[in-house]
């Protein structure tokens, strides 16, 4: 094709050329995906705990962008992987989150709730502003690149963000308590939204200096963000739970609608909370959450297994995506690699943060709980060495480029991406070493997680010593918000159950059964 511009002819790629370059990208990436899901299963066949999945993924990109850096087609082989940011953001992320809150068990989730938000809130943001001041401090110090506060702020925001997805494959692997599990799981799930609603809050800020040192303005922004975002996705899912519930949809013949819409239910919560300037990975989380609660239990039981295995077949292959793409870009972007000091510095400056984090709000909820049920400190080990980042941090890192003066926002982005490469190559292949010597693992975790939650094992059944006051306030205030976890329990288990799925109907039709079976003379 030929176009003529001021007597300039200008000769572009013939179509046929750019099919076939998007072919070739389309069967590199799933040469990538296959290559890294077959060695995954091998190792871990072999037992090879030293380089988790997640490992696998980063390699397989860091080896393919490091071929194709060295070789003369580094220029073409970048077009066919194609790689953009509102792919990321509108079709690989949303999965992986809504899957993160969809997989929660409900029983071990709200048995540590109380816990696992004193961790996912209280603990992110002391983690975010822990790790924010103590990166502005090192460059007033020379010690690092000098970033302007709120952009260190924004830097702690998005870097606290955990993804522990190498520690819980291993946790299932090799069997570890269940309480354990539920921590590390539920604080990594509520931690995403946490730490993109501080992230969210800080940009703001930055983009509006003159009113930044209004503090009011701040919480009010972050409130709207956060609060705005679950609620919406919270409504969602009780609209969809409300619709399988009525709609008869649960018959032989509409299981292909209900799954069909069921399947569509996540997206639409995530593009509303988008169109209305909130967060989606927030809203669509909550979705997650609450579907999974309510909305699942009203489909058939065809439609449960494929919901189930669909939704966990493409955020499995989304994350195994990520990280083949973080582990690509790292060899064939232009990163700003001259301040290593920045990175070295950030991620020591994150240990330290992460440990303000674990053992300030273990030792708030242990204030809470008897003695039967204090985190004890080889489980507060573990859950300080199980922040590893991943997807959400990255993400946050390319957003960063764009919200963020040109050189600073690079820097953040090459800071983030060696630092989730760093904790998941080193911190999740000595994972399950670690682990066997804090002597965290096979003590209990034999079944699917949730299913031996009745008696007492461990520190999961709540149970107060009222006679045993100590006097000190905050303890009696810590304990009241602890017996709220109950409370909503009760208020789930007795109105928000019944008015949202059948499980009632079906206990009152199985209770009608069995009393007209009764009543029948022998």
């Amino acid at each position: 094709m030929a176009n003529s511009t001021n007597g300039t002819v200008i000769v572009g790629p013939p179509p046929g050329k750019e099919q076939q370059a998007a072919g070739v990208g389309i069967l590199l990436q799933i040469m990538m995906l296959v290559l890294s899901f077959v060695l995954s299963h091998v190792l871990r066949r072999k037992r090879f705990y030293y380089l988790p999945e997640a490992s696998v993924s980063l390699l397989i990109g860091l080896i393919v962008g490091g071929l194709a850096d060295f070789s003369s087609t580094k220029t073409s082989i970048r077009s066919w992987f194609n790689f953009h940011e509102e792919f990321f953001f509108l079709f690989l992320l949303p999965p992986i989150i809504f899957q993160s809150g969809f997989s929660l068990a409900p029983k071990p989730f709200f048995s540590n709730f109380g816990a696992i938000v004193t961790f996912a809130i209280l603990g992110t943001f002391v983690a975010s502003i822990v790790t924010g001041v103590l990166v502005y401090l090192g460059g007033v110090l020379m010690l690092m690149y000098k970033l302007p506060f709120v952009e260190c702020l924004m830097f702690g925001a998005l870097i606290s963000a955990t993804d522990p997805v190498t520690v819980l494959s291993i946790f299932q692997e090799l069997g570890t308590d269940m309480n354990l599990y539920a921590l590390v799981f539920g604080e990594s799930v509520l931690n995403d939204a946490m730490a993109i609603s501080l992230y969210r809050t800080m940009s703001s800020v930055n983009s509006h200096a003159s009113s930044g040192g209004n503090f009011l303005l701040v919480v009010l922004r972050f409130l709207e963000t956060f609060v705005g975002s679950m609620s919406s996705g919270v409504g969602v899912a009780f609209i969809s739970a409300l619709l399988f519930k009525y709609a008869g949809l649960d018959v032989d013949n509409l299981q292909n609608l209900e799954c069909c819409l069921f399947v569509l239910f996540p997206y639409f919560s995530y593009m509303l909370a988008e169109g209305l300037g909130l967060s989606g990975i927030v809203s669509i989380l909550f979705t997650g959450i609450v579907m999974k609660h309510y909305s699942f239990t009203n489909l058939s039981e065809n439609s449960q297994r494929f919901c189930a295995a669909f939704f966990h077949l493409i955020s499995s292959l989304a994350e195994t995506f990520v990280f083949i793409y973080m582990g690509f870009d790292i060899a064939m972007e232009q990163h700003s690699w001259s301040h290593v000091g920045f990175i070295f510095f950030s991620i020591l400056f994150i240990g330290i943060a992460r440990a303000a984090n674990v053992f300030s709000s273990a030792y708030l909820v242990n204030l809470a709980r008897p003695d039967s049920r204090k985190i004890p400190k080889k489980h507060q080990k573990a859950l300080w060495y199980s922040g590893l980042r991943g997807a959400m941090a990255f993400a946050l890192a390319l957003q960063s480029v764009h919200d963020l003066p040109e050189g600073h926002g690079q820097t953040i982005l090459t800071a983030t991406t060696a630092i989730v490469v760093l904790t998941v190559l080193l911190i999740g292949g000595s994972t399950g070493t670690m682990l066997e010597a804090l002597e965290v693992v096979g003590d209990g975790h034999d079944g699917p997680l949730g299913e031996s939650f009745e008696g007492n094992n461990g520190y999961i059944v709540p149970s107060y010593d009222e006679g045993s006051s100590s006097g000190n306030k905050l303890k009696m205030r810590l304990k009241e918000l602890h017996r709220s976890a109950g409370n909503f329990t009760a208020l789930d288990r007795n109105y928000l159950t019944p008015f949202f799925t059948t499980q009632n109907d079906s206990d009152e039709e199985n209770r009608d059964d069995t009393e007209s079976n009764a009543r029948r003379p022998g």
